[in-house]
């Protein structure tokens, strides 16, 4: 899974770099500065004197040798534990030092560990008392350099508060970051031209590494200042996939780069020193990634996943992800769900309900007995209350699942020991149980349960992890009598995962960690409170003036743990099996044509649930404005969007059908079929065939592929105003009073393939006709003409159903609920009008202070444009207004939504095309 991935890649650095030496061996927040080539002389002046060949290592709080040879252990000497520091041989080591060709360095000190002896992993061995150690650099010239360097970072160390520490520490390291920059000669290309440059720091678990960030038009490049663990790293923007912005130790300093998909570990997490860095860095990779890759947003992936094109598992690590869980930072790793409660019985049990845990609850909550006491407590708290004491994800809790594969992050957290025999990661039952009864124990589990990779489970690497009290070795993690193997093991906890109930009751689960019930009231009344630090914004460390203070809350913060990012503010949709189809791809919400191809968003869907466009729906008060682009000289009249998102057509008053580039935010082409004005269009499925209606009474299909016009229907005496396609049948409305329905067949095999139409029905009014519209199952009409009437038609008997006279001019637009039920107009009057299509009843009539000229509606709420060129959005139900969104400048004319409900497209009379994205 994703730290064993990690662990993959970190040695595949070791290996370039041939070290046992890690950054695992420093302290927390400590820094590896620089290293030198030297010899560790041991019994300096005796017969038994002998040299260890190796490399001297500085960091911020340490002096770390580690021997050429295997067999000899890493050396490690704190500084705050030395006692004298200067060159072999000199008295007064703290003082000045005399100039002599002495390469060699004396280290007086009252504490030293030994680690990875033989290349073992093993708690780090400690030797106290006051001893000498000697060590002899290659370059002597540099002796008084690396001197002054270890006098400078001992008088950090021993600073009495832990905040003046830290201020030192950071002012050496911005020095030394100060007086070098990134090596220009890394570059992959002469031609590569340069964007930006700052400093920064990498992220891994537990340990950041300092040095340069410098990103090209081609290329993202990190410098660590000392060369490890490879001179430079470097990303193709061109891999680049996914990037987001993190928070960092609760500071909006983060960034990370993925160069894959599905991936919970990233190819690089940066920590910037100024948010503007940050920001700056990642709205360069972001507008590259425009061009090239989909984003992605919570909505998207939950979509994906109610319709079955997600795995639970997958959008869990889709939500980990955006929810800034990284398996980069130990305090903020993904985190998934127990979801199994049986791990006694013989057969594990998919089909009983009581084989799983209640995911409508937090860890905390499940057990009855534990939950009152915590309760009580909680009563009883002064502000600010919490009710666990300890978070379900921290650093400690990670690495108690992961220590057989990361001992060394386990070490380098606990200062060079294991946890106590009988505290590790044993027993899956006993740490389940421990889950339920323990006082202070609410952990969840992480990725790797639902992995396929063993190696977390089994002692492979031969740990000695300590006896328990009844003298059993720690070994391999006891499964439960259900599970044959770790690999069984896995694949039943993957199996249950996935199962229909875990299907059915994820989404609980995601309202605790990543949703509404995450905070506020809704997390009281789920029992879901946790310390007030864990959660984002919950202390402003700029705020802070006290440097003890600000680092002890930090080292706080780091250890507790942090709740994930709220992802959702409203209840999360089940996860449901589709009862039905939703409109073919060549229908869609389109208030400009009823039948546009499936939707220009980055997910496509072949159905959505009604739960889904309900949540969409329910948030469309939020629609924000993405860009606009001012492409026609007149009004724009029609938009069509291609089935990939690519393309956007629009029709206007200036005679022209134009073709705009999304991804190149650029008009590919404008063609005018004759002098007058065109009133809405099309795409036919297939993408291939663009159709446009004119006020010169004809229909032009357009052919994309050979750039021409392809046919022309000649089938009004009027200007024909609105036209819509389904099923192979064209349906036109006109100035001259009708309604037409053509029967479109292929005529002929030629490349760009002409259309025989022919005349199946002819809808007579008394006027003209200005709009219309289909039903979901294209068996109904609906139609509004210029003097206020709104016809229903039946399509199949070509006969009017209803003819309601309910605005005072024209009607302006028509559509019918998604269920059929009901249809709403809008006209010059400014009245919106609900009708039942049953009855033809007039049941609820709205007024506007100006008239509406076009909308999208879901059978409760409304989207419309008016006519100053602002969004509204209307509570039918409420009889009001809930939000008036600014947009265009002119009278909004058409509006377009994709099939997820997630982004709209409006054209307006200030001859622009205006993109909007739907935030949650």
């Amino acid at each position: 899974m994703a730290f064993i991935r990690k662990k993959q890649r970190e040695r595949q650095l070791q290996l370039y770099s041939r070290e046992r030496f890690s950054l695992l061996l420093l302290n927390l927040e400590e820094y590896y500065f620089e290293q030198h080539s030297a010899n560790h002389i041991q019994h300096k002046g005796s017969q038994s004197e002998r040299k260890i060949r190796g490399s001297l290592k500085i960091c911020s709080k340490s002096v770390i040798f580690e021997p050429d040879a295997i067999s000899q252990p890493i050396i490690k000497i704190p500084l705050r534990d030395c006692i004298k520091i200067g060159k072999h041989g000199e008295n007064g080591a703290n003082r000045h030092f005399a100039k002599t060709l002495s390469g060699e360095i004396s280290l007086i000190f009252s504490q030293v560990y030994f680690i990875k002896e033989h290349n073992i992993v093993a708690p780090y061995k400690i030797e106290r008392g006051t001893m000498e150690y000697v060590f002899e650099l290659d370059v002597s010239g540099k002796v008084e350099d690396v001197v002054e360097t270890l006098l400078q970072l001992h008088r950090a160390s021993c600073l009495d508060k832990l905040g003046d520490q830290a201020a030192m520490i950071t002012a050496i390291l911005q020095s030394r970051l100060a007086r070098t920059s990134f090596d220009k000669n890394r570059f992959q290309s002469v031609s590569e031209k340069l964007h930006m440059e700052c400093k920064a720091e990498m992220v891994t678990p537990l340990v950041t590494n300092p040095g340069h960030v410098c990103i090209t038009d081609t290329t993202l490049y990190f410098q660590p200042l000392n060369g490890y663990p490879k001179p430079v790293v470097q990303i193709t923007l061109q891999d680049v996939r996914r990037v987001y912005r993190r928070r960092h130790g609760l500071m909006p300093l983060g960034l990370e780069v993925f160069c894959t998909e599905d991936d919970l570990c990233s190819d690089i997490y940066l920590k910037f020193y100024e948010p503007q860095d940050r920001d700056d860095l990642y709205f360069f990779i972001a507008t590259y990634l425009e061009h090239h890759v989909a984003e992605r947003t919570a909505e998207s992936y939950m979509l994906q996943w109610q319709r079955g094109h997600l795995s639970n598992y997958q959008y869990l690590l889709h939500l980990n992800t955006l929810a800034d869980r990284s398996c980069n930072d130990l305090s903020q790793y993904p985190v998934f769900p127990w979801v199994i409660s049986d791990y006694c019985s013989a057969e594990l049990d998919l089909s009983n309900p009581g084989t799983f845990r209640d995911l409508s609850k937090p860890v905390g909550a499940l057990n009855k007995e534990r939950l009152e006491r915590l309760l009580t407590r909680y009563q009883e708290m002064p502000e600010p209350k919490f009710m666990y004491g300890s978070h379900y994800s921290s650093p400690g809790y990670v690495l108690f699942y992961l220590v057989r594969i990361a001992p060394e992050y386990m070490l380098c957290l606990q200062n060079g020991r294991f946890d106590h025999a009988d505290r590790m990661f044993n027993s899956i039952a006993e740490t389940w149980r421990n889950c339920l009864d323990g006082a202070t124990d609410f952990k969840e589990l992480i990725p790797e349960f639902y992995g396929e990779d063993v190696s977390f489970l089994v002692n492979s690497l031969r740990l000695d992890l300590g006896k328990k009290q009844g003298g059993q070795l720690v070994e391999d993690v006891e499964l439960p009598p259900w599970a044959q193997s770790p690999e069984d093991f896995l694949q039943k906890s993957r199996d249950a995962l996935e199962s229909d109930h875990v299907s059915e009751h994820l989404h609980e689960w995601i309202d605790l960690v990543f949703g509404y019930k995450q905070k506020g009231r809704d997390a009281v009344e789920a029992h879901n409170v946790f310390h007030p630090l864990t959660y984002e914004g919950g202390v402003d460390l700029n705020s802070i003036e006290d440097p003890d203070e600000k680092v002890a809350l930090l080292t706080q913060i780091l250890e507790f743990g942090q709740t994930p990012k709220q992802l959702f503010v409203t209840p999360h949709p089940r996860r449901i099996t589709p009862k039905f189809k939703s409109l073919p791809q060549t229908s869609s919400y389109n208030a400009s044509t009823a039948d546009s191809p499936v939707s220009p968003g980055e997910e496509s869907f072949e159905d959505l649930t009604e739960e889904s466009r309900t949540l969409a729906w329910s948030n469309i008060t939020k629609l924000q404005l993405h860009e606009q682009h001012k492409i026609h000289k007149e009004a724009v009249t029609g938009i069509a969007v291609s089935g990939n998102g690519s393309s956007v057509f629009t029709t206007s008053h200036d005679s022209t059908l134009k073709m705009f580039s999304k991804e190149s935010k650029m008009l590919q082409r404008s063609i005018s079929f004759s002098n007058m004005a065109l009133s809405s269009c099309f795409l036919l499925p297939g993408d291939a065939t663009v159709a446009s209606s004119s006020w010169d009474n004809n229909i032009y299909f357009y052919s994309i592929a050979f750039g021409r016009r392809q046919d022309t229907l000649m089938g009004h005496d009027d200007a024909v105003s609105k036209i819509c396609w389904h099923d192979n049948r064209l349906y036109s409305a006109s100035w001259d009073s009708t309604v037409k329905v053509w029967s479109a067949l292929p005529a002929g095999t030629t490349g760009a393939q002409r259309l025989q139409f022919e005349l199946l029905a002819e809808l007579e009014h008394d006027v003209g006709v200005d709009t219309m519209s289909l039903n979901a199952a294209s068996a109904l009409l609906v139609s509004g003409t210029r003097e206020g009437a709104v016809n229903i038609w039946d399509l199949a008997t070509a006969t009017v159903l209803h003819q309601i006279p309910c605005h005072s001019g024209t009607v302006c637009h028509t559509a019918f609920s998604p269920d059929s039920r009901h249809v709403l107009s809008t006209g010059e009057d400014g009245s919106l009008n609900v009708i039942d299509v049953q009855t033809g009843m007039l049941i609820s009539s709205l007024t506007s202070a100006e008239p509406q000229r076009c909308f999208l509606w879901d059978g409760n709420s409304v989207l419309s444009g008016s006519q100053s060129g602002e969004l509204l959005v209307w509570d039918l139900l409420g009889a009001k207004i809930s939000e008036r969104i600014r947009g265009h400048t002119g009278a909004v004319t058409c509006m377009w939504m994709n099939e997820q409900c997630s982004s709209v497209i409006t054209g307006g009379e200030d001859r622009q095309i205006i993109f909007w994205k739907l935030q949650y």
